[in-house]
């Protein structure tokens, strides 16, 4: 091979290689520049994520009075509890998404029966299993999709926001009794992926007091009236370490009788702001199933976790094509 083609052959790689380098500078660039912007909600809001703040103030349409009084409740506390007959005009996509769930959960039966049997075994939320792997299909046709862009939903996440937002992740949560100590989520948490991150969770199950229900501090969210930091501990999870308060350190902030635990029957919705202090899945007597899907703003620092091997329609509501970016 002569010194030319040599050269020739390098190129590419040399070019690959500054191309990955620029693009980890930016990467690194912009999450700086996010990391300062997400300190208040002016900008949060108009710096990081303008684009859609002013687009939301274009295309918003008047809601309900049952959710406009959702969207105040949502605001003042950081979470609602309701349901799928309240909440939704088009309750057949609950059963719709309850077949699928259990259609998911006997296919993967012999996983679970381990999952089960492992569950306090040593490692990371091994008393939760998730049916989906960590790369999700984004699949227009998809009942876990569909169910998360409905509009009622889109207008309730996106009028908390105050502009439009994305979906971000889905998941059918399986949770395992266990008689150990708490531990990772099952201690006071906030959740790290933007200044707002909202969850909505879909019980699938009955969920009363024994089956780990979420419970959260009200007023501790971005919007939220609780500006007094909690204490924490610093634990080791897995390769990482993070900040756990238990019920001592929250109860110093928060008093235990102002706590909102989500019990509900099955076909609850509840909808967290996750930035809030929460914890949950500590079930002791009886498992817990539910869906979960998850939105934040277009500037969040969450890595795409969507495979997209099949095109999203064109559609005309805005709030839906910025959803999934269509």
């Amino acid at each position: 091979m002569t010194l030319d083609t040599l050269k020739s052959h390098s190129r590419p790689t040399v070019l690959r290689l500054a191309q990955r380098k620029a693009l980890t500078a930016r990467k690194i660039v912009t999450q700086g520049l996010y990391s300062i912007c997400r300190q208040s909600d002016f900008t949060w809001r108009y710096m990081a994520n303008l684009r859609p703040s002013l687009a939301y103030q274009r295309l918003r349409k008047p809601l309900s009075a049952l959710h406009e009084s959702l969207l105040a409740d949502l605001k003042r506390d950081g979470i609602i509890i309701t349901s799928v007959a309240a909440l939704l005009q088009n309750s057949g996509l609950f059963e719709e998404l309850e077949s699928a769930a259990w259609n998911c959960e006997a296919s993967v039966a012999a996983q679970i029966g381990q999952a089960r049997l492992d569950m306090d075994k040593p490692g990371t939320k091994t008393y939760l299993f998730t049916l989906f792997g960590r790369q999700l299909p984004l699949d227009p046709e998809s009942i876990f999709v569909r169910f998360a862009l409905q509009s009622e939903i889109l207008h309730l996440v996106n009028g908390y926001f105050g502009m439009l937002t994305k979906l971000q992740h889905y998941n059918v949560w399986h949770t395992f009794p266990t008689q150990e100590p708490a531990r990772e989520s099952q201690l006071w948490h906030r959740d790290p992926e933007d200044r707002y991150v909202l969850k909505m969770f879909v019980y699938l199950t009955d969920v009363d007091e024994e089956a780990g229900p979420l419970t959260y501090a009200p007023g501790t969210h971005a919007q939220g009236t609780v500006k007094t930091a909690v204490a924490a501990n610093w634990v080791r999870e897995g390769a990482i370490e993070v900040r756990r308060s238990d019920d001592a350190q929250m109860e110093a902030v928060v008093p235990r009788k102002s706590w909102i635990t989500a019990i509900g029957s099955k076909g609850t919705i509840v909808l967290a702001d996750t930035r809030g202090y929460h914890k949950g899945g500590l079930a002791r007597e009886h498992e817990r199933i539910l869906y979960m899907c998850m939105f934040a703003s277009q500037a969040s620092n969450y890595s795409d976790v969507f495979t997209r091997s099949v095109p999203f329609p064109h559609s005309s509501d805005k709030a839906m094509a910025f959803a999934t970016g269509a």
